[in-house]
Formats: structure tokens, sequence, C-alpha cells
């Protein structure tokens, strides 16, 4: 048994995401230097602080997997109310902190003398925004992969997209004004409104209607049409973006790295706190092994909107969220490897 829109497995464009992403970031590089003017054009293309190319990027990569949501799933949470409330606890009062914690003490403090003084606070913001918004479609994924309790995932999933709806910018807000970020609230409340509340509605009013004329086939054959539609709008994204950073980028490549480093430790530490959490409270493994890789994943989607809509295509934040997309697939497939391996080892500490 899956959930309904779940993955059996991992396709091969998915197992190699971060190749097409590394392949996005040289093409939007180059195109960045050769054609400057394309870019600038797009650039202008904005409307209300928005730029219009990218919202309707970002609309074909959140909406189908927001189709994948079954809120009608949220009435089997308190058959896993310890699970849920390992999830919630970490995605909602460990993570965001941790990673606000974790990037101003490398970034902010040790890295700092290698890193463009003026794009600090703004990778800092990208951190916060990547660690503020709970993954939802790729979950799926990974529960597949470790064979997870598919009704805990879905549940879940439905749970933490409801949540985002209140908790995103008031969590955001609070959290940049901790790290000395001016919070734009009128850009934030609209980049909630525009990438969150607007697509889950049209996304729950596209799944009712298929559901009531062709049931649950009528969604998976949507889904499997959208699939590619979603990840080519995010590669294209990409391509934007580093058609933007590629001048910062090629004069510091190590400006990457040194991102990715609070974006490693963020992960192992949040799925080690509910995967321990979970084995102090007696869940059972199939639970705590979706509940580690929930915790420790990312909504990055939302995060690249959000930080464009905040920041700009050409700021820092909007770099740091894309680091946190070139680093999520092999990060969260040795996350499932760990879980795997550890289940004897879960299992015999939890029945003896």
């Amino acid at each position: 048994m899956r959930p309904d829109g779940a993955c059996a497995d991992m396709g091969t464009f998915e197992r190699y995401l971060s190749l097409w992403v590394g392949l996005c970031i040289l093409v939007g590089i180059l195109l960045g230097q050769a054609v400057p003017g394309a870019f600038a054009a797009i650039a202008s293309a904005e409307m209300a602080q928005v730029n219009l190319v990218v919202a309707a990027l970002i609309w074909l990569m959140i909406v189908p997997m927001l189709l994948k949501i079954d809120f009608g799933a949220l009435g089997s949470v308190r058959r896993h109310w310890r699970g849920v409330g390992v999830t919630l606890f970490v995605n909602w009062g460990v993570k965001p902190f941790s990673m606000a914690a974790l990037g101003t003490l490398f970034l902010g403090w040790l890295f700092a003398p290698l890193l463009p003084a003026d794009q600090i606070q703004s990778y800092i913001a990208g951190l916060i925004l990547l660690a503020a918004a709970p993954c939802t479609a790729m979950v799926f994924v990974w529960s597949n992969l470790c064979d997870g309790e598919p009704n805990y995932t879905l549940s879940q999933v439905a749970l933490n997209d409801l949540l985002m709806v209140f908790l995103f910018a008031p969590l955001v807000a609070l959290l940049l004004g901790v790290a000395s970020v001016t919070v734009p609230w009128d850009t934030l409340l609209l980049s909630v409104g525009l990438y969150i509340v607007v697509p889950v509605i049209v996304a729950q009013a596209i799944r009712r209607t298929l559901l009531a004329s062709g049931g649950q086939a009528a969604v998976d054959r949507l889904l499997a049409g959208l699939g590619p539609v979603s990840l080519v709008a995010l590669l294209a994204t990409l391509v934007l973006l580093f058609g933007f950073q590629g001048g910062q980028i090629v004069t510091q490549p190590i400006v990457i790295a040194l991102i990715a480093v609070p974006i490693l430790i963020q992960v192992y530490l949040n799925a080690g706190i509910a995967y321990w959490l979970s084995r102090r409270l007696g869940v059972a493994w199939c639970v705590a092994a979706p509940a580690a890789l929930i915790g420790a994943s990312n909504f990055f989607e939302l995060a690249v909107a959000a930080a464009i809509s905040l920041f700009g295509l050409n700021s820092g934040a909007a770099l740091a969220t894309v680091v946190g997309v070139l680093v999520e697939v092999p990060v969260m497939l040795s996350v499932v490897a760990i879980v795997k391996r550890s289940r004897p080892w879960y299992e015999r500490s939890l029945f003896s």
C-alpha cells in the first residue's frame, strides 16, 4: 500500500537531480555571461515585486506536488500521534532555529572572511527560508525507499502543508528579525499567498474535480504528465538564478561549498533528533524512519520562490536556497541508507 500519488521508487531523473542541478549551474553561468541582455529583460518583467517569469515556473513546480496531498488523511493523524508529534516538534520547533544558529555560526562568523561581506546576511536569510518550509512531495519518495508507514507519511505531509499556511510567514519574520534582516511584511505575505495559499486551493480544487470524474486513476494520469513539467520548471528556474549569480560564482566558487556546510549539518542533526526521539517514545520503526526524513528535508521549491520574491533573483538568499536543491538528493539518500541499516539496532533498543 502506498499514499495517493506517491511513487514506488525514485525515477532516474530524480535520482540524478543533483547532476542536473550541477549542469544548470554551468549552463546558467555561461548564458548569463553570453547574453546578459536577455536576463536583464527577464528580471524587468515584474508586477507588485513578483517576477512574472519566475512566478510561472514556480507554479509549475509547486502545483503538481500539492496535487498529491490528500487533506482527508488528516483524520488518521491520531493513529500515529507520537510519530506526528516528533515530526511537528522537529519541523517547527527545532529545524528553523537550528538552521538560523548554524548559518550565523558558520557563515556569519567562521566563514565570514571567505565570503562577500555584503551578502552574508542574505545567505543566512536564504538558509532560514529553506529550513522554515517542511518538505512535501519528495517525502513520499524517501518514505517509500525506506518502507515507511504510508498512512503516517500522508497524514504528516497534509498536516505540514496546512500548518505552512499559518506558520511560515510569522516564523520567517521572527528568525529574519533575529538575524537582523529587514522583513518586508507586504512581500512576505504576498509570497505566502502566491506560493502557498493559492496553489493549495487550486491544487485541491483540481484534485477534487478529477476524483469526482475519474477517481484516483485520473489524478495519477495527470501527475504522470505533470511530473516532467515540474522538474523542467525547477531546472529552468535554476538556470535563471545562476545566470544572474554567474559573475559572483565565477569570481568566488568557494561560496557554494561554504553555504552547503550548515545545510549538511542541519540535515543530519534534525534527522538524528527525530530518530532518537522516536526511539525514546517507543515509535515503531516504520514510522520513525519517515519521521527522520520528514524532519530533515525541506520544501526547497517554496524556499526558492520566497527568496526570489523577498530579496530578488540575484540575491545571496536565492543562491543559498539553490544550494539546498543541489545537496538535497544525495544527502537525503544517505539518510535513507542510515535509517535502513540501523533498523536492527533500533528495534532491539525498542523491544529490549
